[in-house]
């Protein structure tokens, strides 16, 4: 199997284990990031927090002595009843962290997600897991030159979310994909001479 030139893993806090070689890593664009944390939510919060305002203003401006009794009970209310809205808000407020955290790794091996907002986690996703990789560029998408990469696997689904080389990365990782999973599924016995099967080094232009 023939890939780019292999990237070098030698950084702080690398993921990758022995014998482990990275074929691409990358991030979301910053920017796209942070607006998709504005406007996902947006048209559910925003006219809850009008619905929610409105009856809060309603009740002050007609507030009497037995009303007044009942403004614990309120507070305690609205405050649970508007947790979409804080929701919304801590999703804008803590979007610039949790892009620092959020990386993206394909390997030789496996496909790797870092995010989180305090540390990174990590998730893997192994290539004979994988059942199909598509490609989704939404409006906002085109606007700032980037695409997700939605990877459905046996255990669950992951994404690379608002990768500027999405449309160059796609092609490759499906490639990977049916690579690995090829060389599991066909029979050791039946292979030909010049495959010596699943522990393929993944082969660059150096090592030809």
């Amino acid at each position: 199997m023939k890939y780019d030139k292999l990237i070098d893993m030698e950084y702080e806090d690398s993921p990758l284990v022995e014998g482990e070689n990275l074929i691409w890593k990358g991030k979301p664009k910053k920017k796209c990031f942070v607006l998709s944390n504005i406007f996902t939510m947006l048209p559910f919060a925003l006219p809850w927090l009008i619905f929610d305002v409105s009856f809060i203003v309603a009740f002050m401006t007609n507030m009497d002595e037995e009303m007044k009794k009942m403004i614990p009970f309120f507070v305690i209310f609205f405050a649970f009843h508007l947790m979409p809205v804080w929701m919304w808000l801590s999703s804008i407020l803590t979007a610039n962290r949790r892009w620092k955290n959020t990386e993206y790794y394909i390997t030789d091996k496996r496909i790797i997600i870092k995010n989180g907002l305090v540390s990174g986690n990590y998730e893997t996703v192994y290539y004979k897991d994988i059942e199909t990789v598509n490609i989704h560029v939404g409006i906002t998408d085109k606007m700032f030159g980037v695409g997700d990469l939605m990877i459905n696997s046996k255990h669950g689904n992951v994404s690379f979310l608002d990768i500027e080389d999405a449309k160059e990365v796609y092609p490759k990782l499906q490639k990977i994909v049916l690579d690995i999973q090829t060389d599991i599924e066909y029979p050791n016995a039946f292979r030909p001479k010049s495959n010596p099967g699943y522990n393929t080094t993944l082969e660059t232009d150096e090592t030809k």
